[in-house]
């Protein structure tokens, strides 16, 4: 059984061939515009962690080689040890040639050794003066001129040396650029940049803006641009500052990729871990469990879909399930929908799901509590996976809530011995709320109509080994 969703292969000469979320149109979209403005410019993929960035990444590089592009990729994350990313920039350009014997990238070399170290933090936070106190940079200009008199001189030398330095290594790297991208844009990806330590992202910002943007080079930003955001306001210790302002100051162009549909990425997960095994045994076992993978994937799509869950916090909610189901024997009861609504309070809404464990609260309760997390209107064809759902968990936590709160009923009998609920439910909007009643009927009337709540929670708390249920 596989435990944790694996890196994507990417088969080199059909990149996309694994892509679930039919993204490879993006990447011919952004292939002609880099096409199209070949002297070079800043593009962003914005979009939140979690998305599958990094994976689109990886397959439009690989699409780009298969059409004769130079590309690097450099994971700002995994090179934010060192202090100065001039260091680590440098190092994957120089992956383009054999640096001992090119002349050029030796020159490149010895020119940005003039202007590693011009960027000192406190002229580097001067850049930012429009968006921040300006009594923050009188503090710093102010501090810089005690006792500066004897030191002018020379630092106005230094920075005449730097700022020739900066011209003279510009001119060398768009000239090696050119002899190493056959007549083609470099790509130059920087992935995972809004995790590193603030300083170090603003310095990446900072040195793709200042050093490195010199024609026939195109970089592309993997951010989440929120985050990365955050990271700017922390690193000038000022949340005055107005990171998206900053920010248009090094991008040129931002592409969002949107959003796949749901319910693919869903049936792919389903497929990978292998939920079919379990499925097609449990109804070998139960001819009333014949729909209980359409009722999983269905409801399954409709919660994660309606709450916008990440591709990451998908696989991790279906690795969490695939791993509790292995504690299922195939003879025994799933209740598909429900079981995969706890999995998903246990992580996002605690509050709830611990006053399921505890059973403190009346079953009305509960209601009021889903209803605070379910869409408050749903198209007919999925009202009936909302009812079956909440009808299920609230028959299962009332068998559960009953044990130490006696006599607690949810439904009674009149006198033509008809249902009369005694609570209210939220998505049966129909009269009497005929529709929950008949589901509870059905799960009174078959095997598994007694079982409580704490058989499922039990479970997808690992603790079916270490108490009854």
């Amino acid at each position: 059984m596989i435990l944790k969703h694996k890196d994507i292969e990417i088969p080199a000469d059909e990149p996309f061939k694994n892509c679930k979320l039919s993204r490879k149109t993006y990447a011919e979209v952004l292939t002609s515009m880099i096409s199209s403005y070949a002297d070079g410019f800043v593009l962003s993929l914005n979009n939140p962690w979690g998305t599958g960035k990094t994976t689109f990444v990886k397959m439009w590089r690989a699409q780009l080689a298969n059409a004769k592009y130079t590309t690097l990729y450099f994971n700002a994350w995994e090179n934010d040890f060192d202090a100065d990313p001039m260091v680590a920039l440098m190092s994957e350009l120089g992956t383009l040639t054999d640096k001992k014997k090119d002349d050029t990238f030796n020159s490149l070399i010895e020119k940005a050794a003039v202007i590693s170290h011009s960027i000192i933090p406190g002229l580097l936070k001067a850049l930012a003066a429009k968006y921040i106190d300006t009594e923050v940079l009188r503090a710093l200009l102010t501090d810089a001129g005690k006792g500066a008199t004897d030191l002018l001189k020379d630092e106005i030398v230094e920075y005449a040396k730097k700022k020739k330095g900066l011209v003279d290594f510009r001119k060398d790297l768009e000239k090696y650029i050119k002899e190493n991208t056959d007549g083609k844009p470099l790509v130059l990806f920087i992935d995972e940049l809004d995790r590193c330590r603030p300083s170090y992202a603003v310095e990446v910002l900072e040195q793709v803006k200042h050093f490195f943007s010199v024609p026939g080079i195109v970089f592309v930003l993997s951010i989440d641009k929120t985050q990365l955001g955050n990271a700017i306001r922390g690193f000038y210790g000022s949340e005055q500052i107005d990171s998206r302002e900053y920010l248009r100051r090094f991008i040129d162009l931002e592409f969002v990729l949107p959003a796949p549909p749901a319910n693919a990425f869903v049936e792919y997960l389903y497929q990978y871990f292998g939920f079919d095994e379990y499925f097609r045994h449990a109804e070998r076992n139960h001819r009333d469990l014949s729909y209980d993978k359409e009722e999983f994937v269905k409801f399954t799509n409709l919660l994660f879909t309606f709450n916008g869950l990440t591709l990451r916090q998908q696989e991790k909610l279906f690795s969490h399930a695939r791993v509790t189901l292995r504690t299922f024997p195939y003879k025994n009861y799933l209740f598909p929908s429900v079981f995969i609504l706890l999995i998903y309070l246990k992580d996002f809404h605690a509050g709830l799901y611990n006053q399921l464990v505890a059973r403190l609260v009346p079953p009305q309760t509960i209601l009021d509590e889903l209803s605070k997390i379910l869409p408050p209107e749903v198209y007919e064809d999925e009202q009936t996976a909302y009812i079956i759902t909440e009808a299920t968990l609230i028959k299962l936590y009332n068998n559960y809530y009953k044990e130490i709160n006696y006599g607690a009923k949810i439904y009674k009998q009149d006198d033509d011995r008809n249902t009369i609920l005694l609570i209210k439910p939220y998505t049966d909007k129909t009269e009497g709320h005929k529709k929950f009643i008949n589901i509870m009927d059905h799960l009174t009337s078959r095997n598994g109509g007694d079982a409580k709540l704490s058989y499922l929670l039990n479970k997808i708390g690992l603790l079916d080994n270490f108490q009854d249920v």
